[in-house]
């Protein structure tokens, strides 16, 4: 069996950052940001970085590690993100992925090979049929007939035994070609947990707004002048990241900055809209809902239970 992974993914702003920080009190771990933003040195106020004492308290890899005018896609992270975790077990720590970028989690978690569509048919069957007999009776049958990716998946991780039983018995091989449906699974992981937090969305939205204004307040306007003044342009990479491109027409003195200001709440609604649209269409997240579970400090508990029932940790 490979190594255990945990992450939690889940909207802006909803409070990755903050358990992941809190969970570094009970566990040895540290952090794989997962956030396509993040990654730009420079890009701190808008991005909502870790702070310098969540940064102390619990070790970030992949903030601050490419230039605003570089470009960083999904095929880069995973094999940083890899290398990140390698060097996370080696030193005996559990790592943990965080962040919301979709694309980013799915080529860690799946690979950047297409895999065989899912067939709604064969998953009902293999689903009845761990009801019936348990979730460690299909991962015998996966261990018959493919040991090696068997070896990979805990007997309890019921999401993806069923998957990688469909890619054995799913759609004929020009189905498959066509590159519809999920991401080939990855090599190099083991027992897998994958939590995402939630909350009521006007709940959300209203404290997005009220984040959004706060970074305003902490010199939003002003890191885009530096940033303007060392030059990077409006137009590259980094710049795509909300709000920073309207903040540029306030520099150039062509918006007023309570339109700059009205615009990024509005994208990073919307933003957040779209995250949860993309999470939820994956049936490997265990959604827990931050505000019902007692906030911060009850997600860890639920975090904790869901990780030792999964096989994350012991």
């Amino acid at each position: 069996m490979g190594e255990p992974l945990l992450a939690l993914v889940g909207p802006t702003g909803v409070g990755k950052t903050a358990v992941a920080v809190r969970l570094a009190g009970r566990l040895a771990i540290e952090a794989i940001n997962a956030d396509s933003r993040q990654v730009y040195r420079g890009l701190d106020v808008g991005t909502g970085k870790p702070t310098a004492a969540e940064r102390a308290a619990l070790r970030h890899h992949l903030v601050d590690v490419v230039d605003p005018t570089e470009r960083y896609d999904a095929a880069r992270f995973r094999r940083d993100a890899l290398e990140a975790m390698a060097g996370i077990r080696s030193r005996g720590r559990l790592p943990v992925v965080v962040g919301g970028t979709g694309l980013y989690v799915r080529a860690l978690l799946h690979g950047l090979r297409p895999a065989p569509p899912a067939d709604p048919a064969l998953r009902a069957d293999l689903g009845r049929f761990a009801h019936r007999h348990g979730a460690p009776a299909l991962h015998a049958r996966l261990a018959e007939r493919a040991p090696a990716a068997a070896a990979r998946l805990h007997p309890n991780d019921l999401v993806r035994v069923v998957r990688a039983l469909e890619t054995l018995d799913g759609p004929a091989p020009e189905a498959r070609a066509a590159g519809a449906g999920d991401w080939a699974a990855s090599p190099a992981l083991g027992p897998l947990l994958v939590v995402g937090l939630c909350r009521e969305r006007a709940a959300l939205a209203r404290d997005l707004g009220e984040r959004v204004r706060e970074m305003v307040a902490r010199g939003m306007l002003e890191e885009v002048r530096r940033l303007m003044a060392a030059g990077v342009d409006e137009s590259a990479p980094a710049m795509a990241g909300i709000g920073y491109r309207s903040f540029c027409a306030v520099a150039r003195g062509t918006l007023a900055e309570a339109e700059a200001l009205r615009r990024m709440i509005r994208d990073t609604t919307r933003y957040a809209k779209r995250q949860m649209t993309w999470f939820r269409r994956d049936p490997e997240v265990r959604w827990i809902d931050v505000d019902r579970a007692g906030g911060v400090a009850g997600v860890v508990e639920v975090v904790l239970e869901h990780a030792e029932r999964e096989g994350v940790i012991a």
